[in-house]
């Protein structure tokens, strides 16, 4: 299966590797790393995560305080958000509803 970022959730990926990249040199790639290995194993087996709110997903990522949300399309997986786990919950709602 195949995978595509919500525009949004996209832009939410790169603004965090460029904040950690900024916080010290090499945190922004350990990041990136880190969330495509979720992302990898949302692809591998996109079923095996919980429900977060129905009918989106969420994998936490390791090492980072993140979660990638996503749902499963029958052509793809949609990144909704890659979440820092202390921001407000709701705030990617619309998403779902437009995924893009």
């Amino acid at each position: 299966m195949n995978f595509r970022f919500h525009p949004q959730a996209l832009g939410e990926f790169e603004g965090a590797v460029v904040h950690y990249e900024q916080r010290q040199a090499g945190l922004g790639s350990r990041f990136s790393a880190s969330i495509q290995a979720a992302i990898e194993g949302i692809v591998a087996a996109p079923e095996t995560w919980p429900v977060f709110e129905a009918p989106i997903r969420r994998r936490l990522a390791r090492v980072f305080p993140y979660a990638v949300l996503y749902a499963v399309l029958p052509e793809y997986v949609l990144i909704v958000a890659v979440m820092h786990c202390h921001q407000k919950p709701g705030y990617r709602q619309p998403r779902i509803a437009e995924p893009e």
